[in-house]
């Protein structure tokens, strides 16, 4: 079965599927931003496994429950130490981890926001090409996913989103 890519404007919180990414930081700890919604609206539980599992190394992923969120799990993708900045590699990598991790599990359905975009400083532009670089790559093999979306804020994020996925399938065979 071939994996849909959906792209969204939206609250990535609200979403029904078995994992929504959490824009991490080494220490797992939730802030702001994706991370500070999701504590918010997910209740306790999901900061107390973090605290059980965490630290984890820059670029890791880990997994906990979705508490009291639509979504059965979060996968906290680090992509930044505490207060530091994301870079190419760390997204990468962690975009790469946590694509395992659903594999792992054999989630069917993921959800992500435009990783390290906020606190982190990332650029968006180069965010969306790396994370869907990144899903592409991933989705070539074997996979159970069957749907990802991509969540974004606000409109510019989306449109930004949009035509790099255009861009990047839209390219001819080498």
């Amino acid at each position: 079965m071939r994996t849909k890519i959906h792209f969204l404007k939206g609250d990535i919180t609200e979403l029904a599927v078995d994992a929504i990414v959490n824009a991490a930081n080494t220490d797992l700890a939730l802030g702001s931003g994706v991370a500070g919604a999701i504590r918010r609206k997910g209740g306790p539980t999901i900061q107390e496994e973090c605290d059980r599992i965490g630290p984890i190394g820059l670029g890791e992923a880990a997994v906990t429950t979705g508490g009291m969120l639509p979504a059965l799990y979060v996968i906290h993708a680090a992509s930044m130490s505490l207060g530091a900045k994301t870079t190419e590699q760390s997204l990468r990598e962690s975009v790469r981890n946590s694509l395992n991790q659903a594999e792992e599990r054999t989630f069917k359905s993921m959800a992500l926001p435009a990783i390290g975009t906020g606190v982190a400083g990332f650029p968006v532009d180069a965010c969306a090409r790396i994370m869907i670089q990144e899903v592409l790559d991933h989705v070539k093999t074997r996979t159970s996913l069957e749907r990802i979306y991509f969540v974004l804020f606000d409109e510019a994020a989306l449109k930004v989103f949009q035509d790099t996925y255009k861009q990047l399938t839209q390219r001819a065979p080498a």
